[in-house]
């Protein structure tokens, strides 16, 4: 069959079971868009901005594991998509970005739109792409799959000029089978001896605690690292990417760790003997100082990204390939040995930990005050959304305090379905990250937690919403400041909340909404709190936009001291340090 290059491009990404494109159209890239117009079996999503097609592109790849695409015109359509696939590299998330390029004749030359997508895109993918010729596309979507989602996943880049897509030259297609790139070879299976080694560690542990993390979701290792603790029995951690894939509701769950991170979670961490950590990074937001990080605790460290492991924090024992793979190899010889399992060996642990908990653990019972007499708190609107939601709901969020009162109150019971940036921390992500969700899943609730600052980096995706019916929720919690940057302010910087506030310029966000044809609440007092998110939740066939007013003074805690500060060493509330 001979076909031409825009032909050749959109049904290889057909032969890889694509679902959606997200995308911007622009010169450079309208043969590619005549095809897609051609054909039926692929949807675009038309964005309103190229970063809304990377986030949209990254929240389905989260929610459903497989790599998204997205598709952008040359010049300012590429520049505009590269946050998002910093977004994407940061979290190891899987993507295909397909971006036009000026004919190959005008490369070099300055010519209109013309702009170096792979040189620019070079330090935030795992690999970039530049098409020669028509004929290479299908070998080039071929391997570009394969290095987006095998080993440590991440985002591909598939520079195209627009003379390889020519309508008006036909060529044979014929799509590979299988990738083979020579100097390409991810870990698989882990090394018998370091399995051996790290379940004698385990044996031996008296105050062990499992720290998991994104990694493990992209492996898809959640039913093995369930199956494995419910031999070990020992407490469970996860980083803010790892929520999920410990069910939050266990009673070994200890909460997520790290900067604004559980009491209990941090000081087991601190105090551990064995830390066996499965998928996840040793970075600033976790370690605080490293080198006053668990200072009596050995590692065994999980990871299928050799660079990742002993880069910040000394690993004893690296065990590398797939997560899944490596936990399945765990449970066969933990079973040959079950026998030498001292199953009262934790107890002291176990109760320290308790105590820990009772002491300084989060308030799960904000949500029942329904009192006039103080503002209303955000931890407050993220329980009612957890309680009115049955904890079921798919969650994305934005960056900010809003992000860490939902990873701290709602309860991720499975995987993927708490949907966020994580490394980079991306303003902007939640709302093109939940219509992305909502497309792969229709049926679902998905809610988009944000602030006033973060929702209005991409709110014109509220029309993209508009146009493919995508009944989200969002929940608006609007302190009226960059309520993160004044928190910093106000604890390091004598509350000097340099441009960090702006009341007076904030717009009505319930008229701006139901202008995109959507239904806007707005909630001040407590006591309308529950009947409003009930409200809002009860409407199915409408994108709802609550607008609640919260604390403007309420801060994120625990928080650790840092700089110079180890995981024991936190701020519990604004006067109280431990």
């Amino acid at each position: 069959m001979k076909i031409a290059g825009n032909d050749i491009l959109i049904q290889s990404l057909i032969k890889e079971e694509v679902e959606y494109i997200f995308g911007y159209p622009g010169g450079a890239a309208l043969h590619i868009y005549d095809a897609i117009f051609n054909q039926n079996q692929i949807q675009h999503i038309l964005v309103r901005h190229e970063q809304g097609a990377t986030h949209a592109a990254d929240g389905y790849a989260r929610a459903t594991g497989k790599p998204g695409v997205v598709l952008v015109t040359s010049g300012p359509g590429a520049t505009n998509a590269i946050t998002g696939i910093a977004t994407a590299f940061m979290d190891s998330i899987p993507m295909i970005i397909i971006s036009g390029q000026v004919a190959k004749h005008l490369i070099g030359t300055d010519a209109f739109q013309e702009t170096d997508m792979i040189g620019i895109s070079r330090p935030i993918v795992k690999h970039s792409f530049s098409v020669e010729s028509a004929e290479d596309i299908p070998e080039i979507v071929k391997q570009a799959f394969y290095i987006a989602t095998s080993g440590r996943p991440g985002p591909v880049v598939i520079d195209v000029p627009k003379d390889t897509t020519s309508p008006d030259e036909l060529f044979d297609f014929v799509y590979p089978d299988s990738a083979y790139i020579r100097s390409y070879n991810p870990p698989i299976s882990p090394e018998k001896k370091q399995i051996e080694r790290a379940v004698e560690a385990m044996l031996k542990a008296r105050q062990p605690v499992i720290y998991a993390g994104g990694g493990a979701i992209n492996s898809n290792a959640s039913s093995e690292l369930i199956k494995l603790n419910d031999i070990l029995d020992f407490p469970v951690t996860n980083t803010l990417m790892g929520l999920g894939v410990y069910p939050a509701t266990h009673k070994r769950f200890l909460g997520m760790l790290g900067m604004h991170g559980t009491y209990q979670a941090n000081m087991a961490m601190h105090n551990a003997d064995l830390i066996i950590a499965i998928g996840a990074r040793f970075d600033d937001r976790i370690t605080n100082t490293p080198k006053l990080f668990a200072p009596n605790a050995k590692i065994i460290h999980f990871d299928v990204d050799q660079s990742s492991v002993s880069k910040i924090i000394e690993a004893n024992i690296a065990v590398f390939g797939q997560v899944k793979d490596s936990l399945q190899e765990i449970l066969i010889e933990l079973e040959t040995r079950r026998n030498e399992i001292d199953e009262n060996k934790l107890d002291d642990w176990k109760q320290q930990i308790k105590l820990w908990k009772e002491k300084h653990g989060l308030d799960h019972k904000m949500h029942l005050s329904e009192s006039n007499e103080h503002p209303i708190m955000p931890q407050s609107v993220v329980q009612h959304v957890y309680n009115i939601t049955n904890g079921d709901a798919f969650i994305t969020s934005d960056v900010g305090q809003h992000q860490m009162f939902a990873a701290q109150y709602y309860h991720f019971d499975e995987p993927r379905k708490w949907i966020n940036s994580g490394g980079l921390g991306t303003m902007g992500f939640g709302l093109p990250a939940a219509l992305g969700v909502k497309l792969a899943f229709r049926d679902s609730e998905v809610v988009c937690i944000t602030g006033e600052g973060s929702i209005q980096m991409c709110i014109q995706e509220l029309s993209t919403c508009t146009q493919y019916n995508l009944p989200i929720k969002i929940i608006n919690i609007n302190n009226e400041a960059l309520g993160m940057v004044k928190q910093w302010q106000d604890m390091n910087y004598s509350g000097r909340h340099s441009e960090s506030t702006y009341q007076s310029s904030l717009p009505n966000f319930v008229e701006l909404v139901e202008s995109y044809g959507h239904v806007g609440i707005k909630i001040e007092k407590n006591s309308d709190l529950k009947k409003g998110l009930e409200e809002a939740f009860a409407i199915k066939d409408k994108l709802v936009f609550v607008d609640v007013y919260v604390d403007p003074d309420e801060h994120v805690y625990p928080m650790l001291v840092a700089p110079n500060g180890s995981l024991k060493d936190m701020w519990l509330d604004k006067d109280n340090k431990v």
